[in-house]
């Protein structure tokens, strides 16, 4: 099960920096696609109690909401609004990549130096979350169009999720923010989709 875990987390990680080189937004778009459905997979690896209703159904909405909805409403809206096709940036994709090393590196260190209240058999868990936010956060400020930039939010909230399901399983109120993050997800789709 841990090799499987961490197939999930270098996968995670190589979504990072596609989304950091992408130069279409509809290749974004399935980029994030594929890293919702990635973590959508990961608690029912992660979680040692077994598999239980309330895991699957956790499990199941975000391989549904992260991987599916999410990603075809943002598809819609890039057909409907007739926007161009090309992501325009303010830092570039080279110089974007060359960043995200100097993160996933920053992130390394600050994964393995970082205290942590219980030890985690899971050494890149920390350091992929780290990367996954930055990654997100940095694709907010860094991109022109509002599509991209929802797409970095979703990249962050996918960051802020993974660390919910490495280190704060038993905690429910960390799955409800979880929810309620995809929700102001969904209010920046429609958002867009008007405007």
């Amino acid at each position: 099960m841990n090799d499987l875990i961490g197939v999930i987390v270098v996968l995670i990680i190589m979504t990072n920096f596609l989304l950091l080189a992408a130069g279409s937004l509809r290749a974004s778009v399935r980029i994030i696609g594929l890293q919702g459905l990635a973590l959508g997979v990961l608690p029912l690896c992660v979680h040692q109690g077994g598999l239980t209703i309330r895991l699957l159904f956790i499990a199941v909405l975000v391989i549904i909401l992260k991987g599916l909805v999410f990603p075809r409403l943002l598809m819609r809206s890039l057909r409907e609004s007739g926007s161009a096709r090309a992501i325009t940036f303010y830092v570039g994709p080279i110089a974007s990549l060359l960043i995200g090393i100097f993160v996933l590196g920053s992130s390394l260190w600050w994964g393995y130096v970082l205290p942590l209240p219980e030890a985690t058999p899971y050494s890149l868990a920390i350091p992929m979350v780290f990367f996954t936010i930055v990654t997100g956060l940095f694709l907010i400020v860094s991109r022109r169009q509002a599509l991209m930039q929802i797409v970095g939010y979703l990249g962050l909230e996918n960051g802020i999720y993974a660390f919910g399901v490495f280190f704060a399983q038993s905690e429910s109120m960390l799955i409800e923010l979880g929810i309620l993050l995809d929700v102001f997800v969904g209010v920046f789709i429609m958002g867009v989709m008007v405007f």
